[in-house]
């Protein structure tokens, strides 16, 4: 979509008499509302701003929201499914990850993939999110088969998954370009990916995080090949540990350039550091932060509402990481998708968060409609499956659970 479709209407003067703003924020925010693009360097400046003027990007922020998606909230009935804990990449922010000898370490066969596949499916799921730890046991077929399976069991299912970081492993474990593995995962059923494993995109932070494992120039590589062979994806941001707002407007700037040549991400989802249960953390708690601060939750929505517009226009909010009612708060600050409604998800619980394994979607419209918003059940490419201003919400409908 052109950034010249929106109307060309000056920040709103409701925003300027409710917040102050000095003449550099208010210059940006116009530009913003303009629907033109934002510097790294002004994205820093929004970054910095505090009280009145902070209030004021969010409110830009919500009502460039309005101009690009309109006044509703979705949300996708979907099922994650972790098929192993175990992983020896070593990255210090996860304590999800095990030892294959470990009591508890899990790796699931692909029947038992395609059984949760299955029981997501009669609950209510459209869509399965896979994904897994880099275990030594995962063979040049394990990948292809898992999809195999699942399409199998379940031939009407979405399957979003692998992580680049998956991807680089699989090619390395079957020998084959991105472009020519990927485009055989396609074939067989995959749908789309989870971008995933992006942390930040910058290899000084990336260094301290994974030790560079997978660098910022082999994230780009696969997720451009997954786009160049038809396999949309995902884009993400994990923020709030040794971070600072530099390393996430340089961030957004690299997702915006590459969706200028693609075209293939479906949608951007901040993802606040966890901190509680992480060697990252536990060894260096003068260093590290313990995740972003609510205002930084805020900011970093309603700022990759602006600098994105136009070009990723899906802005989803994490209830895993920061609570469904903070999460519905971000639909008024930027975001216009809620996620998933969850089971069984696993890595966000092992870093310590607290915010439960499943909402039901009754719950999800309840929270987009308190934010005043429009309540959409959609798909993974963001198509409508179910509109509850035609079709409200029951009382006791059993629906289901999954993940974004």
């Amino acid at each position: 979509m052109s950034l010249n479709t929106i109307n060309e209407t000056p920040i709103p003067e409701t925003i300027v008499r409710s917040h102050p703003l000095n003449l550099a924020v208010q210059t940006i925010l116009n530009k913003a509302i303009l629907g033109e693009e934002l510097s790294v360097d002004e994205a820093c400046v929004l970054f910095a701003t505090e009280g009145d003027e902070a209030q004021a990007v969010l409110a830009a922020a919500d009502q460039v929201r309005e101009q690009r998606v309109g006044n509703t909230g979705s949300f996708v009935v979907t099922r994650n499914i972790n098929f192993t804990n175990v992983c020896y990449m070593g990255c210090r922010f996860c304590n999800f990850a095990t030892e294959k000898g470990s009591k508890d370490a899990e790796f699931l066969t692909v029947e038992q993939v395609a059984d949760r596949a299955e029981e997501a499916w009669q609950r209510g799921a459209t869509e399965v999110c896979i994904q897994g730890g880099l275990h030594p046991d995962i063979d040049a077929d394990y990948y292809r088969n898992l999809v195999i399976a699942v399409k199998k069991r379940v031939p009407e299912i979405h399957i979003h998954a692998f992580s680049p970081f998956e991807i680089w492993y699989g090619c390395k474990k079957a020998r084959l370009e991105p472009e020519v593995f990927l485009s055989e995962l396609k074939t067989l059923g995959l749908g789309s990916m989870p971008g995933t494993a992006a942390e930040i995109l910058d290899t000084e932070v990336r260094k301290q995080l994974t030790k560079n494992k997978l660098t910022t120039e082999e994230w780009v590589r696969i997720i451009r090949a997954a786009h160049s062979v038809g396999v949309p994806t995902t884009s993400t941001i994990m923020y709030g540990h040794v971070d600072q707002p530099i390393h996430w407007a340089n961030h957004l700037k690299l997702l915006r350039d590459i969706q200028k040549d693609t075209g293939g991400f479906t949608e951007f989802v901040p993802l606040g550091f966890i901190h509680y249960e992480t060697r990252l953390y536990k060894d260096n708690p003068d260093k590290v932060r313990p995740g972003p601060t609510r205002d930084e939750h805020f900011k970093m929505h309603a700022i990759a509402r602006l600098m994105l517009q136009g070009y990723i226009d899906n802005i989803q909010a994490s209830w895993v990481k920061m609570g469904p009612d903070v999460a519905a708060q971000m639909l008024r600050s930027g975001a216009n998708d809620l996620g998933g409604t969850l089971m069984n998800e696993s890595i966000s619980r092992a870093a310590g968060a607290t915010h439960g394994q499943e909402v039901m979607p009754e719950d999800m419209v309840a929270n987009i409609e308190a934010a005043g918003l429009t309540a959409i059940q959609r798909n993974t490419k963001y198509q409508t499956v179910r509109d509850y201003t035609q079709d409200p919400v029951q009382p006791n409908r059993i629906a289901i659970q999954g993940v974004a």
